[in-house]
């Protein structure tokens, strides 16, 4: 292993994995797994700093990098050896070396961009889709951006102007961070990289703890768990030169303008747009597998996709084995599927190295699983695609207003939705304040503003509970309402309330938990993980799509459901949304689990943040059973464990081999 005070990098422990012979075209401009850092200064040193800060993020492409450095400037890229090593190696420049990039993600439209550049007079060297964003930078500034179908984080640096040009996709499906410190500017595919910077201050952002406690993720609007490191958000540039930074937003969603087609219209646009998404998100010359749950996203894609290795994963806990249904499905499709158990004591294994690739807490469950199914999958491949994106572009999540098993119910709240707003509004309110019945929720939730009770997909601690667990210095930060104004306050216009409940989930939910954890939890395994229902294309049809044919008294994303159908056996689409389960309400009471959280709640750095006497007696209550508090002790838990390892050890928490037991 190697730490973060020492210079010496090991990889042995990913030879099995890392090594593997491979096969890849850069014809097909395939240039997967892969990392950026760099920073900008006046300093000197740059070739041995930019090096340093290239191995920390060895794991997204330990076979080999390429760097750049000037007097100005240090740019330096991690990919995995494959064939075209000339061709494929970053950094690229233009005809006449005054700009250089370096970039990590995939354009799927690079053909078409490509031919139109070469008629325009631009000379490839290559056969790559980088070139072809930094020739469409020449040719069309900025403008480029709304060009670009795919999922990318890239800077350019301009020699002549000594200024630099990055983004990040539209959705921020993959990372992208930042931080100016100490007259340097550094940018990066992981927070990790700044690390090793002379210039680098490495400090725990005060503020982000409390409203982490509430969201389970960090869900501050630009800055990170470390003071003074942002995200670049998604759909957003930057340019960086003597003035300073400057940051705009190129993209944003739109659910303003909606089309007129009737309801088998719709199921056949969406099944279409799908199978186009898939088909462009396949182009690679090695085997692309895919991730397959119970659920009806990821058996959509694998349905159309057809891989020849699917992989599924579950836990010994038969009622949270989602890979038992996963088998049944590739059963009837005629595919292969690998599929395996993991348990309590491989999760508490692995949880400290987990946190490490993710670089902030992030107490969503489904890390785990995540964690072992990318690494179960970059056995036998190199790409994946998976299904995430469904839920948000066409309204799949219960807290959208699905809240009741009862027709009647969901009838009637279908006709209160008809409404003038003002009146709904009230009614919506007064539901809210009245004492507990059947239906309650569903009813006030699909008649009040959605400000009014929806944050995101995530509530783990009300504002109040916080507060009161947490030590006077950590009680500070933005409030829940502050963070998700801004995004309200945006779509404030729209009429439709699950639209706006949409946005929020787009601009929050999706790139600071769900995309996050899909990158850093594949990439920590040099798995390239693709996203074809969060694809642009896809994202412009579904905004369109009038909310009644989404999410009704039916069900959740209905015509989606329906076009998945013309593709998976009868009735599947329709299967209830599992979420990957995890048994963490078990792993609590006993044995491996429950001894490492009582450890670190009893730890003396606990103390410093968090009321110790209380945070063990939540402990207590829900090991003897009084209380069922697992995602609030699994979200202190997650924190305390990610603090250990960036801030006491300090070091790469150990790796050690994973024996599966399959299916």
């Amino acid at each position: 292993m190697y730490f973060f005070e020492k210079e010496i990098v090991s990889l042995e422990f990913y030879g099995m994995i890392y090594f593997r012979k491979m096969k890849m075209d850069y014809e097909n401009g395939c240039e997967n797994m892969c990392g950026i850092v760099g920073f900008v200064n006046s300093k000197d040193q740059k070739e041995i700093i930019i090096e340093r800060m290239m191995d920390r993020i060895v794991h997204r492409g330990p076979n080999s990098s390429g760097k750049f450095t000037d007097d100005r400037v240090a740019l330096g890229f991690r990919r995995l050896s494959i064939i075209d090593l000339e061709g494929g190696s970053q950094p690229i420049f233009n005809e006449d070396r005054t700009k250089v990039i370096i970039f990590n993600g995939e354009i799927y439209n690079f053909q078409v961009l490509r031919e139109e550049l070469i008629q325009a007079g631009h000379v490839f060297s290559t056969h790559a889709d980088t070139e072809v964003v930094l020739h469409g930078y020449e040719e069309w500034g900025i403008d480029v951006l709304q060009r670009l179908r795919g999922m990318f984080a890239f800077a350019i640096w301009d020699t002549q102007k000594q200024e630099l040009f990055g983004a990040r996709d539209h959705f921020g499906i993959k990372p992208y961070y930042y931080a100016q410190m100490n007259g340097s500017f550094m940018f990066g595919s992981e927070i990790k990289s700044f690390l090793p910077h002379p210039d680098f201050k490495k400090e725990l952002n005060q503020e982000a703890l409390k409203p982490y406690l509430t969201f389970q993720y960090s869900p501050l609007n630009g800055e990170t768990f470390f003071k003074g490191v942002h995200r670049l958000q998604e759909g957003h540039y930057y340019l960086f030169n003597e003035q300073g930074l400057t940051i705009k937003q190129y993209w944003d969603a739109d659910f303003s303008v909606k089309e007129n087609h009737s309801r088998e219209e719709w199921v056949d646009k969406i099944d279409q747009a799908v199978q186009e998404s898939i088909a462009a998100h396949q182009i690679s010359d090695v085997e692309v597998g895919s991730f397959l749950s119970s659920g009806v996203d990821s058996s959509y894609v694998a349905s159309v996709l057809r891989p020849d290795h699917s992989f599924s994963i579950g836990f010994d806990d038969k009622t949270y084995n989602e890979a038992i249904e996963a088998r049944k499905l590739t059963e009837k499709l005629g595919l292969n599927n690998t599929a395996a158990v993991i348990d309590g004591e491989m999760s508490f294994e692995a949880f400290p190295l987990i946190q490490y690739h993710l670089d902030e807490p992030d107490s969503n469950p489904s890390c785990v699983p995540l964690y072992f199914l990318a690494n179960l999958a970059a056995q036998q491949v190199r790409v994946v695609q998976s299904g995430e994106g469904a839920d948000e572009l066409f309204a799949g999540y219960a807290a959208y207003g699905f809240h009741t098993n009862s027709k009647a119910v969901r009838v009637f709240a279908q006709g209160l939705k008809k409404l003038p707003q003002n009146i709904r509004f009230r009614l919506g309110r007064q539901i809210g304040k009245m004492k507990n019945f059947h239906g309650r929720i569903h009813l006030y939730e699909a008649t009040a503003p959605a400000q009014d009770f929806f944050i995101g997909q995530a509530l783990v601690f009300e504002e109040e509970e916080a507060l009161q667990l947490l030590k006077p210095t950590y009680q500070k930060g933005p409030s829940v309402a502050e963070i998700v104004a801004p995004h309200y306050e945006k779509v404030n216009g729209l009429k439709d309330e699950v639209n706006k409940m949409q946005y929020l989930d787009l601009h929050q939910w999706m790139p600071k938990d769900i995309l996050l954890k899909a990158d850093k939890m594949s990439m920590a395994s040099s798995l390239e993980l693709r996203v074809p229902l969060l694809d642009i294309e896809m994202q412009k049809l579904a905004q369109t799509i009038p909310t009644k044919y989404l999410i009704n008294q039916n069900n959740t994303k209905d015509v989606f459901r329906q076009a998945s159908n013309r593709h998976l056996p009868k009735e599947w689409a329709n299967r209830e949304k599992l979420g990957f389960p995890v048994p963490i309400k078990a792993w609590l009471k006993e044995g491996t689990g429950y001894e490492a959280v009582k450890a670190l709640f009893e730890s003396d750095f606990a103390a410093t943040f968090f009321d110790q006497t209380a945070i063990l007696q939540m402990l207590e209550d829900h090991r003897q059973g009084k209380l069922n508090l697992q995602r609030k002790i699994w979200t202190i838990f997650t924190f305390l464990t990610w603090y250990k390892v960036f801030f006491i050890d300090e070091s790469i928490p150990e790796a050690k081999e994973i024996v599966y037991e399959t299916l």
